[in-house]
């Protein structure tokens, strides 16, 4: 039987605390390497948007800044959720890591079938892949060429020509590399190893409870279904392992009822979440922005159900509240802000916050307000 909740309050209380969890409300002088740390994950497809999920957080920025922090290894770029590339924070990105690698797919049948590597072949596979990148970063097919010198690897340089596909993707969830500054268009990758604040993959054991806390800290309150989504669905955590997680820190995890909801935060952050006042804010972010992919976009609470598909298009929100009521999108000089919810459109905040993102992309937009 469930543990009575010991706080109740409403879903607007719980959503401006964490929107102060992510760094929203206020925007604050945290630095980049701060910012990807408190959100966990920075997803890196479309690098304008992962800058301005960074820089939509912070008080003062300049442009190419996460590029920067990359560079000099402030952050760590590699597979993660999703198998999709994401930016981490070095000191704590090989607790996100060590869950993905928990699947161990490279030990599957097909993958053995297809590369010609056995489980087996791994530990060596991996440090000739660590040798090959001592002196700096290389691209996929640099790393092929230099693995091809391997007769046990030479059958790999056609599927590293070819791009490699999912094969370096162990190779960043173990720790190995991650990705390098760009060349030429091209991606590099260069050892962890190598980032001044790299900490390493830590056991599964101390990475799982470390990931449910972090989660909670930054997107709670959370339901079981949440952390599903977020580390079992994301990640391949494991459904028994992530259960068992959360059993074991019942002492550090507080149930609190949302609106009639039963969520979980961490203990030390009951009080601040109780005394929490509702929010109006209003803010501009990019599409597939940690807000929206943090909880899922099935989150009925942060993103309305008819405003899901656009949300899972990469359609840039604006919020109120935390709620997604509308988007925006820049047109050449105009930025076009459209309003989707059903209450009355707050024309001055969201002047307000035209004139923020217009300073974000340095130029002089002019702002269209259009009500579907």
């Amino acid at each position: 039987m469930s543990s009575p909740t010991e706080a109740s309050v409403t879903r607007e209380q719980a959503l401006s605390w964490r929107l102060g969890r992510q760094l929203l409300e206020p925007r604050g002088s945290s630095t980049v390497a701060e910012v990807v740390q408190r959100l966990g994950a920075v997803l890196s497809m479309d690098e304008a948007l992962a800058e301005l999920a960074v820089r939509s957080r912070r008080t003062s920025s300049v442009p190419r800044e996460l590029a920067a922090a990359l560079a000099d290894g402030e952050v760590i770029k590699a597979f993660a959720f999703r198998g999709s590339m994401h930016y981490l924070s070095p000191d704590d990105g090989g607790i996100y890591l060590a869950l993905r690698a928990a699947g161990r797919q490279w030990e599957r049948a097909s993958w053995v079938e297809f590369y010609g590597l056995a489980p087996a072949d791994w530990p060596d596979f991996r440090a000739a892949v660590r040798d090959a990148l001592r002196d700096g970063p290389l691209t996929v097919t640099e790393l092929g060429e230099a693995l091809a010198g391997h007769r046990a690897y030479r059958h790999l340089k056609p599927v590293f020509d070819d791009g490699a596909g999912t094969l370096v993707k162990p190779l960043t969830w173990q720790g190995d590399m991650g990705f390098g500054p760009p060349r030429d268009g091209h991606h590099t990758f260069q050892l962890l190893e190598g980032s001044p604040r790299w900490r390493g993959i830590p056991d599964l054991d101390d990475a799982g409870p470390q990931a449910v806390t972090a989660y909670l800290r930054t997107y709670g309150p959370a339901t079981p279904d949440h952390l599903h989504y977020w580390l079992v669905n994301g990640l391949s955590a494991g459904r028994r392992r992530l259960d068992s997680w959360v059993a074991g820190l019942a002492d550090r995890l507080v149930a609190v009822d949302v609106a009639g909801t039963r969520a979980l935060v961490v203990r030390e952050d009951v009080e601040a979440l109780v005394s929490s006042a509702p929010s109006e804010v209003v803010r501009f972010l990019p599409g597939h922005d940690q807000w929206v992919i943090g909880p899922g976009t099935k989150d009925v609470h942060v993103t309305p159900p008819a405003l899901r598909d656009l949300m899972t298009r990469k359609a840039n929100p604006v919020l109120v509240g935390g709620v997604v009521s509308g988007t925006w999108a820049r047109r050449g000089d105009e930025l076009e802000v459209t309003w989707l919810a059903p209450g009355p459109r707050p024309d001055t905040a969201l002047e307000e916050e035209a004139a923020h993102l217009a300073e974000l992309l340095g130029a002089d937009l002019r702002l269209r307000l259009l009500t579907s």
